[in-house]
């Protein structure tokens, strides 16, 4: 039997202590972290309504940048106005920081140690498991019936037949889902029946389906001019400073521009931007090389935080390859260009929730808006179990499809998918395990 109590208001204190702990414990990427937050804040705490929390995981969806970390700022500035907002999405970053920094000093100092590859040799399939869960429970949730699931295999067609780049792929999904609000709204028109049915029955949450939003949270011209003046000034106060006092062409002006760029390009997550981010801190700065490049993505799939932090790790190789701050201060040097690529590739997200959170929560029930947020959500679905195959064929044939099998890493593969879809275990107990379970086969092989 489900409580029926209402949920006492939540104290800026109380929100404090749950969002420093999310910042450790945000494994899986976006789709682990957005189930944990569901799980967490719908289900356990009822500090937000199931259709209020999936309206804000919605326009998260079509912005660029990493939803997972922008659905923490929505729902904190939600709750606490705009320093509720900063401070959730602000937790939800740092702890990645913080570690990525040590664990790149690491990758410096000792290389790739072969405990290490043994590591990273467990944790990839584990990955690819996550990613196909991450299908499966967004999938699950959205399509609801088979326009929506005809929109999620148009997606996942155009992503890897034809290669149709993800912000085109967003638009179309858009202009499918503001056609249907027109000739078929029932396709695209909220919650299945059995999903209302389950939303009337639980408890009701603090922020609930029919809970106006507060002052902060209502559209005003005044409160938009405010947030975008701030934004705009935090991005030109520290680009002005590095230009003034290195030049242009230093090495950490150019990674302020360089992901300044990068973060109006992260529609879809990490994975639709990395081939951009490759090709300037690779080919065009050299800031790291292509090997370099996947060690720290494997080390971004390792700790908690969104993918898209291993921009940190691609600054802090930069600024010890550069040499920022001189030959004898390397590890200041790195430090630094990390903090700074993570400032600029983040700051528009900040921008983004806080300026476009009060027009969101003005659209509630209308079908022009909610429709097009709707499409683009299914065909996510069809986005991610892409990026789901391309992981499984490099774990199975990690010299290509004509290459050799990798048997056990298909092993491991299936029985970390078993493990989160039917026994239901934790991503981080799940990505441990197989963790253990590479660096044991590497050394007994």
């Amino acid at each position: 039997m489900m409580p029926s109590e209402p949920v006492a208001p939540v104290t800026f204190r109380e929100a404090l202590a749950f969002w420093f702990k999310l910042g450790f414990i945000s494994f899986g990427g976006p789709a682990g972290q957005i189930a944990l937050l569901h799980q967490e804040l719908v289900e356990r705490r009822r500090w937000i309504s199931e259709k209020r929390f999936l309206h804000a995981l919605n326009y998260c969806m079509v912005l660029p940048g990493p939803e997972a970390q922008q659905l923490v700022t929505y729902i904190g500035w939600l709750m606490h106005r705009s320093w509720g907002g900063v401070v959730a999405g602000s937790l939800f970053v740092l702890p990645s920081l913080a570690m990525l920094i040590g664990l790149s000093w690491v990758y410096v100092v000792w290389g790739n140690l072969p405990w290490v590859a043994g590591l990273f040799a467990g944790i990839k399939p584990a990955v690819a498991a996550i990613v196909l869960q991450a299908a499966y429970r967004i999938g699950s949730r959205t399509l609801r019936n088979p326009a929506l699931m005809l929109v999620a295999l148009l997606s996942f067609l155009a992503t890897s037949v034809a290669e149709i780049p993800f912000p085109w792929v967003v638009l179309g999904a858009a202009l499918t889902g503001w056609g249907f609000a027109w000739w078929r709204p029932q396709d695209v028109r909220g919650s299945a029946p059995h999903a209302s049915a389950q939303t009337q029955a639980h408890a009701p949450a603090w922020v609930d389906d029919h809970t106006p939003p507060p002052l902060h949270a209502r559209f005003s011209w005044q409160g938009l001019v405010r947030v975008l003046g701030w934004g705009a000034l935090l991005w030109l106060l520290p680009m002005a400073g590095l230009a003034m006092s290195w030049g242009w062409e230093h090495t950490l002006t150019q990674m302020g521009w360089f992901f300044t760029k990068a973060a109006w390009l992260t529609f879809g997550g990490a994975y639709a931007v990395l081939p951009y981010v490759v090709q300037g801190a690779v080919d065009q700065y050299a800031w790291l090389t292509a090997p370099q490049m996947m060690d720290g993505l494997a080390l971004g799939e390792s700790t908690p935080g969104p993918l898209i932090m291993v921009v940190a790790f691609v600054g802090f190789l930069g600024g010890v390859t550069k040499e920022v701050l001189g030959p004898d201060t390397l590890v200041a040097s790195g430090a630094l260009a990390a903090c700074l690529v993570t400032w600029f590739t983040f700051l528009p997200s900040f921008i983004l929730i806080l300026a476009g959170g009060p027009w969101i929560e003005s659209t509630h029930g209308q079908l022009k808006f909610t429709a097009p947020l709707t499409a683009i959500t299914a065909a996510v679905v069809g986005v991610v179990l892409n990026l789901a195959l391309f992981f499984l064929s490099h774990v199975g044939w990690p010299e290509g499809l004509a290459g050799r099998l990798d048997v056990p890493s298909l092993v491991l593969f299936a029985a970390a998918t078993v493990a989160l879809l039917y026994f239901k275990r934790g991503v981080l107990e799940v990505m441990g395990i197989c963790a253990a379970l590479g660096w044991a086969w590497t050394w007994l092989g």
